[in-house]
């Protein structure tokens, strides 16, 4: 089991979709650079598609990965 990380304490994960202008922010970067990190596979904490013959992206960013990469949480959403 090498490599593994078990976390005592954790925020309560609910599954919800951190909007990429919320994680820029957090990591004080431009959402760009994070929507190009996800699409280039550089940033692990969510994921890029494009759905049928769309030219833009969909995302899904998890609470729990954005947690683990980043150390980023937001409890109360309404709060970002």
């Amino acid at each position: 089991m090498e490599n593994e990380i078990a976390y005592v304490n954790h925020p309560a994960f609910t599954g919800r979709n951190v909007p990429i202008k919320e994680i820029a922010k957090a990591m004080g970067k431009d959402p760009m650079y994070v929507r190009q990190g996800i699409q280039q596979g550089l940033l692990k904490f969510g994921t890029a598609i494009k759905i049928g013959t769309s030219k833009e992206f969909s995302y899904y960013c998890s609470d729990k990965l954005v947690w683990e990469q980043t150390g980023y949480f937001n409890p109360d959403p309404a709060i970002a």
